[in-house]
């Protein structure tokens, strides 16, 4: 079987264990249908892993036609899915993940609806078939299509404890803004079709391409509708409304996988998007497209970063250092360089490992003590000394410490933007870490002084934020209440995650292997002479990812920063109310479905006022 072949079966092998587990699911013992999921999950990473080692070349394109529909001069009318390596690095990335999310909740997590042990396993291999599909597939209409099949199977993963009111709340937040993004993308791929009479993504960047000149008005608002449903599943400022408010409320699993790689999949669709579409001569100039990310990216990482640090919500606090990373991801790919986009790559792969292993940890918490509230765990997570001492490799880890993978990306990121981007970069990876060091130190080791009461005083006047949004008195995700013993696999799960971190880091293949990945991906008339023509084209080689000593240098800056601000903030006495600074931020984030539709209107609007 040749590697193009192997394509649909990546897809497919998630997508038929599902329908297993729906259709056996009642029938099933529990931990046969945990066993399923856990194996088709492996199965699908086998393959995409598989896949992409057997590849010829990282510049290399697998094409594979569905149903033989191959084009004839370049015209088709058939689906098609492309395998480079970072979109199959992508799928195996998704693939992983949902092994160690199926992994972690194995035989421990309390899923409704009751006698059907496979709705929670069959859900997640949904998911990853979603993610998997969009991550390989050559049609903009099939993205959409996978991109929504993931999009509704989060919805329902978010609120799947539905019998709390805050889980259903949390859910249509998140199925509301996420839809208007689908419908935005929708109309913007009905304009591209409108103009091209094309659904393929080569064949549409060719039929752009024939009309060069610069764009006209219908392939702007196109590109910025097809970008604003992108960036709303990216998190990015001001679309980012949706993302605290669904982590606060979903499982812990679901948290690896949404904050782990559903966000990193929105980012990976804008630079598909613009590379293989919009980068030719007939599509959106360099100039402004590098405006309108850099803006948004340079926004949404100083918002993240300010919001992660404001929390004592544990799941809300690496939210919104999820948003805080989507920006730095963002400067990395407004470079629009093989320089740029590589850092990207390797800071997703460690950034997804990192963080998911902090949510684990905070998994643990919630099911041993029913809290993920900061100051109401002061000092309680003394008896957990592995969990404590994975929750702080991990906040390291996120403050950008070598040799860490995540250290390496933004190191990369940094050289490819600029001397004003290692600024940026510095301050947010500190905050973020800081944040999660200070949290770590609070808990794990009791420094700093014991809070009164973990209960928030009375709010000044028309102050919006309520004691769910704390982490107090949390419903444990265990069966039978909260755990008494820590299982294995919630230890293994994260060890693994950070380890794998790590090898990003010091991997010299992985790093010569993203980079000629990247230098293919960011080849525009390659990737249409491959997909339309059949011909290989091998682009023009750049320097791969590498250590530098300046990355090293602003990494351990970056590193202390962080700790120090960890340990100036646990040595002060916690504020009984907000900061009256934050409080504006604060009021922005109400929960309120019609402020964060008002800021989906706005966003688009400045990203129309960006790119034009």
């Amino acid at each position: 079987m040749s590697v193009a072949q192997t394509l649909p079966l990546i897809v497919a092998t998630p997508l038929f264990g599902a329908a297993v587990l729906v259709g056996a699911g009642r029938r099933l013992p529990r931990y046969a249908a945990e066993m399923l999921g856990c194996l088709f999950a492996a199965g699908a990473a086998t393959l995409a892993l598989g896949a992409s080692a057997a590849t010829p070349s990282a510049t290399a394109r697998p094409v594979e036609w569905l149903g033989g529909w191959r084009p004839h001069g370049g015209a088709s009318v058939g689906i098609v899915l492309v395998g480079d390596r970072i979109g199959l690095g992508l799928a195996a990335l998704v693939s992983l993940l949902a092994l160690a999310a199926l992994a972690y909740a194995w035989r421990y997590f309390d899923e409704p609806p009751r006698r059907h042990a496979g709705s929670f396993p069959a859900l997640v291999l949904l998911f990853q078939a979603g993610m998997c599909g969009f991550a390989l597939t050559g049609d903009l209409f099939n993205a959409f299509v996978f991109f929504e099949l993931m999009g509704v199977v989060a919805y329902a993963l978010t609120g799947y404890r539905v019998e709390e009111a805050r889980a259903v709340q949390g859910a249509l937040v998140f199925a509301l803004v996420n839809s208007l993004g689908a419908y935005t993308t929708l109309l913007g791929i009905g304009l591209l079709y409108a103009r091209t009479g094309e659904l393929g993504l080569a064949q549409i960047g060719s039929a752009l391409d024939a009309h060069p000149g610069g764009p006209d008005a219908l392939v702007i608002a196109s590109f910025v509708l097809v970008v604003t449903g992108l960036l709303v599943k990216a998190a990015a400022v001001p679309f980012h409304f949706w993302l605290a408010d669904a982590h606060a409320v979903a499982p812990t699993p679901v948290c690896m996988l949404l904050s782990g790689v559903m966000v990193e999949l929105g980012l990976y669709g804008t630079a598909r998007v613009y590379w293989t579409v919009f980068a030719g001569p007939g599509g959106i100039p360099e100039p402004a497209a590098h405006r309108a990310l850099l803006a948004l990216g340079v926004l949404t990482a100083v918002l993240g970063a300010v919001m992660c640090w404001q929390q004592r919500h544990l799941k809300r606090l690496l939210a919104c250092s999820t948003i805080g990373h989507t920006g730095m991801f963002l400067v990395g790919l407004a470079v629009l360089t093989p320089e740029g986009l590589g850092g990207v790559a390797l800071y997703v792969l460690a950034h997804a490992g990192v963080k998911a292993a902090l949510f684990a940890c905070v998994g643990i918490l919630l099911d041993r003590f029913g809290s993920v509230d900061e100051l109401q765990l002061h000092g309680k997570g003394r008896e957990l000394r592995w969990a404590g001492v994975l929750f702080g490799v991990g906040g390291l880890a996120l403050a950008g410490l070598p040799p860490f993978g995540t250290a390496l990306g933004k190191a990369v990121i940094e050289e490819a933007a600029g001397g004003w981007a290692t600024a940026l970069c510095v301050l947010v990876s500190a905050v973020t870490g800081g944040a999660v060091l200070r949290a770590g130190a609070r808990v794990f080791l009791g420094l700093g002084p014991v809070p009164e009461s973990a209960a928030p005083a009375s709010r000044p006047a028309g102050d919006d934020v309520t004691e769910e949004t704390t982490g107090k008195e949390e419903e444990p995700e265990t069966r039978g209440g909260r755990l008494s013993r820590i299982p294995d696999s919630m230890l293994v799960v994260p060890t693994a995650l950070l380890a794998g971190a790590l090898a990003v880091g010091l991997d010299p293949a992985l790093r010569t292997g993203v980079g000629r990945a990247a230098d293919a991906f960011t080849d525009h008339a390659g990737y249409l002479t491959a997909v339309l023509y059949g011909r290989a084209a091998e682009p023009a080689p750049t320097p791969p990812p590498h250590w530098t000593v300046a990355g090293v240098l602003w990494g351990l800056p970056a590193t202390a920063l962080a700790t120090a601000l960890a340990l100036l903030a646990v040595r002060r006495p916690e504020r009984r109310e907000p900061t009256r600074w934050a409080m504006p931020l604060r009021r922005l984030h109400s929960g309120h479905v019609g402020d964060y539709v008002a800021w989906f209107l706005a966003g688009i609007t400045l990203l129309a006022a960006l790119v034009v």
